[in-house]
């Protein structure tokens, strides 16, 4: 294993960048691989063209026969592109894409062949989806699954493939993927935003949810991490010591990239211009071998289907650059992890950003009313949020190394305090003309003046306003984003729909103008979202103190925060919307707590193997080149001999206790892993793997990590930290 370990380092001392072509202008590219407005216009006709642009702004339904001429302008666009095969490309609950590839290619009865794909093939498919997670939805002997086409995503070609993305559903319509809840959470905020808006501009007609991701990762040479199981198979180290020089000097952060890293970054740009993915950012995140890159907002359903397709796409430019992209939340400890932040916002048919502050009173107190209630939708269902970017992996880079804590909270930065707490003195009923004047000037009036100097940043706030939008920076990333969307999404739809009754019950009851009942009731939700606002360091026993005394949620392990998503809270809330029903939330619930227990359990096994197979033998090797040296200067020097052979006895010591106490931690991890396998309720399952099981990973890794510190570099069987994160 030592002579893989440096075969490998050896490996990477021969790279160099791979040559990378670019376009002149990459906006002669973007897109080109993509059946967009451009590509309909000259493949459709007139009235296929106009039913598919109907369908992506209004929903409505494409007839049969229409879809027989989408698709025939679909597959000539597609082959003259050189695609042989077509895919219906989905989301299922593994948190990966999927997809299953089928030829044009059909013969016919008289021997010859033609390239065939009709309307039925594009709108429905009927995969073999019996693998799938699917919580108990469907028997594994009831294969049928269905895929649909999703119109407001637009088809891509990747590599010969076209692929037409689309929503995944059981034969009793149940979903089973990520993007069918959030369609429904994204037509829902739709409905329930443009209802406000129009309280302030009546040409309103539809309100889209953008979102823009921030996606970190980490890059390492690929015979380095072929080098280690634990990277292989668990996408991150489960043992090794800290490398003396880590991330202290802040060193790495935004500082000249790499070469080869370079070259990736430009080849996979080049890849995402061509699929349409609008990637501008690119910079060295706080971590060595850690980066970003970010692409600009789009509406929330496409957005959600770029980050899925981007993170397939790296794996595979990653490949020719000899790297490996590491997407995990915590690859590496005592160093940053990786997020992926959601910045999320409303935008108007009418090109206004309902989370941007304007230049009048009345766009401003727009401006407030999406603010104020994004923050008691959060308020109200902290733990829901929390739910929805629960993990294996999360749980490792929540409340560590600037990521955000566990507890959910909203960074709001004191200027917009300050007219929050202004707006609260508001006087309930009817407003003086005086102070409804001194409001709007003095007050609502100032925000944009107040925002252009606010510069307070807070890197650890879960969700943070940062603008015109908000920021939620607790998404893992290898979360799809989907599932954290459909939640903020549906929260704010609710307390959307609900402000409008309070307001109009208000204006028909109480007689009040328009803008009375808004303040009104926008006094009442500061008051009630007041625990939610926290703009201190969100780490320590001092907030989480105060968080407690709030009545705001701590739950620090998945299986924990989880339950949040099948409480009687949750159901009504998704039920009442008609995003999701009780079947579909168990379900998910059922999936995501067994796939927490799969991957402990996975990395358990994986840590045994490397603790026993790997560094035990090579410290009893290292420990049999002491005894060795020992019995010479016995030899030699008689009686006299513990003079100076001290340090090596007391290595040999060294190496037998922690020997010792790894073997007992992996036999004792085995025999709490053989316990939880016998509970045969998920839940129960999830908790005794989180509670009982995981805890030895620690013990055994300390040991472990001790040993690395004892034994020969040169005999040393894992490659070290010091070679993965700084060899670039």
């Amino acid at each position: 294993m030592s002579t893989l370990r440096f075969e490998a380092i050896k490996e990477t001392f021969k790279r160099t960048p791979v040559s990378v072509e670019e376009p002149a202008r990459r906006s002669e590219i973007f897109g080109k691989n993509v059946f967009n407005e451009a590509a309909m216009r000259q493949y459709l006709t007139k009235d296929s063209f106009k039913s598919v642009m109907d369908a992506i702004k209004n929903g409505s339904k494409i007839e049969r026969h229409i879809a027989d001429h989408i698709s025939t302008g679909m597959k000539e666009w597609a082959i003259a592109k050189g695609a042989t095969h077509y895919t219906h490309w989905f989301q299922p609950l593994t948190g990966a894409t999927a997809e299953k590839h089928d030829a044009f290619f059909e013969t016919m009865e008289n021997g010859q062949a033609i390239e065939k794909f009709g309307g039925g093939q594009l709108v429905q498919q009927e995969p073999d989806a019996s693998s799938f997670p699917n919580g108990g939805i469907r028997n594994t002997f009831e294969a049928r699954g269905y895929t649909a086409w999703d119109p407001t995503s637009p088809a891509f070609i990747y590599g010969t493939t076209l692929c037409i993305p689309t929503v995944f559903v059981a034969y009793t319509g149940e979903a089973l993927d990520y993007k069918t809840p959030l369609l429904r959470a994204l037509q829902t905020i739709d409905n329930a935003a443009t209802a406000v808006a129009k309280y302030f501009d009546k040409n309103v007609t539809k309100v889209n949810a953008t979102l823009g991701w921030e996606q970190e990762y980490f890059l390492i040479d690929s015979a380095l991490a072929a080098s280690r199981p634990d990277i292989s198979l668990a996408g991150r180290t489960l043992l090794g010591h800290s490398s003396a020089k880590g991330q202290q000097l802040d060193d790495h952060y935004f500082g000249s990239i790499p070469a080869r890293v370079l070259n990736f970054m430009r080849h996979l740009e080049t890849e995402c211009m061509l699929l349409g993915i609008p990637v501008k950012t690119r910079h060295n995140e706080v971590a060595p071998n850690q980066f970003e890159l970010a692409p600009i907002f789009e509406e929330t359903n496409l957005a959600v289907d770029h980050n899925s397709l981007l993170m397939d796409l790296m794996h595979k430019v990653a490949d020719k650059h000899n790297f490996k992209v590491l997407f995990h939340e915590k690859p590496f400890a005592n160093v940053n992890g990786s997020g992926k932040h959601n910045n999320w916002s409303l935008a108007t048919d009418t090109g206004v950003n309902l989370l941007g502050p304007g230049s009048t009173p009345m766009k401003n107190l727009q401006f407030l009313t999406f603010f104020i209630n994004t923050l008691k939708a959060v308020n109200e269902y902290e733990e829901l949020l929390r739910a929805s970017i629960a993990s294996a992996s999360n749980d490792h880079r929540l409340g560590a190394n600037e990521a955000p804590p566990a507890i959910i909270s909203a960074f709001i930065g004191s200027q917009l305090t300050e007219v929050l707490d202004e707006l609260e003195k508001v006087t309930s009923g009817k407003l003086s003309p005086q102070e409804k004047t001194d409001l709007k000037l003095n007050v609502v009036g100032k925000i944009p003046e107040i925002l252009l100097d606010n510069t307070d940043r807070n890197r650890t706030s879960p969700f943070a306003f940062t603008g015109n939008k908000f920021e939620f920076r607790a998404v893992g990333s290898t979360a799809n984003c989907a599932n954290p969307m459909t939640v903020l999404n549906a929260i704010v739809a609710k307390q959307l729909i609900d402000f409008k009754k309070e307001v109009d019950k208000l204006i028909k009851e109480k007689k009040m103008k328009k803008d009375d009942a808004i303040f009104n009731v926008l006094k009442e939700y500061i008051k009630d979202s007041k625990r939610i606002r926290f703009e201190g360091d969100g780490y320590g026993e001092a907030w989480e103190k105060e968080a407690k005394k709030r009545g705001l949620s701590n739950h620090k392990t998945t299986p924990e925060a989880l339950k949040a998503k099948v409480s009687k809270k949750a159901i009504a809330l998704f039920e009442e919307l008609g995003i999701m029903s009780k079947v579909e939330l168990e379900a998910r619930y059922e999936i995501e707590m067994e796939d927490y227990t799969m991957r402990i359990q996975i990395e358990g096994r994986i840590l045994g193997d490397i603790a026993r197979n790997h560094v035990i033998p090579t410290a009893i090797r290292y420990q049999n080149i002491l005894i060795e040296n020992v019995q010479g200067l016995k030899n030699i020097y008689g009686t006299d001999f513990k003079k100076l052979a001290g340090e090596q006895l007391q290595l040999i010591e060294q190496i037998s206790e922690h020997i010792a106490k790894i073997n007992k931690g992996i036999t004792d991890m085995i025999e709490a892993r053989k316990k939880a396998n016998k509970i045969e309720n998920v839940e129960e399952k999830a908790v005794a793997y989180c509670d009982d099981v995981k805890p030895f990973f620690q013990v055994i890794r300390y040991h472990c990590d001790k040993l690395e510190l004892l034994v020969d570099d040169e005999i040393w069987p894992l490659t070290k930290y010091r070679e993965l994160l700084f060899t670039k």
